[in-house]
């Protein structure tokens, strides 16, 4: 599914946020991905998305150089990709079908189509009886779960998150991630950007740990050792 090889990220400026990266996450993974902020984790999720490009190495996503496509190629490829973000990046002025209906009119599907697919995504998250509501009118945990419904309506092979929990309280975290992993047990990859780590430990997924911009532990790998994942 998505193969990083001797991968590094340069900004202007010379900030290097990935050095010299190289790992695998296969078919229908769910990887949470840790780290202390500037480790490199949203680098990493933004590369595999298809977001940015590499300086140095490459990135291989179901088959697919990125560096090497172009940028309608690349569009192309984003669109089997869902997108979960920290902050949403939700339109206030749309409701809740408006917002999840987007990607799909972006793509062209016909309106009985996308309005299928709309209220089932829509269904999977809770969210159904709210299709309505503008988002300004949903907890910051329904909220959340409106990006996911939106990631996942053009049902994508592959689902980035960046630290889709970090504004939500306990029982808001739970219910995300409780999500995610039945939107996994479906056949999604997820690769997750989080801090998290108590509920980390209460859960079998993969986990890399990243630090200035390298990885410093995957589970799929090592044996945890007795400080693992302690920042």
């Amino acid at each position: 599914m998505i193969r990083f090889s001797a991968v590094s990220k340069r900004y202007p400026g010379g900030y290097e946020a990935l050095r010299g990266v190289t790992l695998e996450i296969g078919d229908g993974e769910m990887v949470a991905v840790t780290g202390h902020s500037g480790a490199g984790k949203s680098t990493l999720l933004k590369l595999a998305a298809g977001l940015e490009r590499a300086s140095n190495g490459s990135v291989v996503v179901n088959g697919q150089n990125l560096g090497a496509l172009g940028e309608t190629a690349l569009a192309i490829l984003r669109r089997r990709i869902g997108f979960v973000f920290q902050d949403h990046k939700l339109l206030f002025d749309r409701n809740a079908f408006e917002n999840v209906a987007l990607p799909l009119r972006i793509a062209g599907f016909p309106a009985a189509e996308a309005a299928r697919r709309v209220r089932a995504a829509l269904d999977k998250v809770g969210l159904l009886a709210r299709e309505k509501t503008r988002p300004v009118a949903l907890s910051g945990g329904e909220q959340q779960r409106l990006c996911i419904a939106r990631a996942i309506v053009n049902r994508p092979s592959l689902l980035v998150a960046d630290e889709p929990t970090g504004n939500l309280d306990d029982r808001a975290t739970r219910g995300i991630f409780q999500l995610l992993r039945e939107i996994n047990a479906q056949g999604t990859s997820i690769i997750m950007a989080t801090h998290n780590l108590e509920l980390i430990r209460r859960n079998d997924f993969r986990t890399i740990e990243m630090n200035r911009g390298s990885v410093v532990y995957d589970s799929a790998e090592h044996a945890p050792p007795q400080e693992a994942m302690e920042l």
